[in-house]
């Protein structure tokens, strides 16, 4: 089992800035793609972002192409999602996850997930 640990949520004002992190439990974590969602009240969990096994690779939903970035730090353990020029509608949980195969962008092909992080961001 690979368990992620999500912190760095917190509250912003709108066009702040927040890094967010996830800290897996072992190396495994390294072998394998890594995505950040998120799930606002009353909305659909949504995909925000994903990094290859080796951070060669990164994808972004449109909406926050441009302001977040994605990375890893394999020596770490460790998966963060820069958050810049942060929008009220980014207001989220915010949950990183483990894919062990399957589609980058579709929730239900991630194995893995933390307990999430908080993110509000005011107007």
């Amino acid at each position: 089992q690979v368990h992620l640990v999500e912190s760095g949520g917190g509250l912003v004002q709108a066009g702040g800035s927040l890094e967010l992190s996830c800290a897996a439990s072992d190396r495994t974590f390294n072998n394998y793609g890594t995505g950040w969602f998120r799930q606002a009240p009353g909305k659909e969990r949504e995909f925000v972002a994903a990094i290859g096994w080796n951070g060669r690779s990164t994808h972004y939903v449109d909406s926050v192409k441009g302001r977040f970035t994605i990375s890893r730090d394999n020596a770490s353990n460790t998966v963060y999602l820069q958050m810049n020029n942060l929008k009220p509608e980014d207001t989220a949980v915010y949950y990183c996850a483990v894919d062990l195969g399957g589609q980058y962008y579709n929730s239900r092909s991630y194995d893995y997930w933390g307990q999430g992080t908080q993110v509000t961001v005011s107007s």
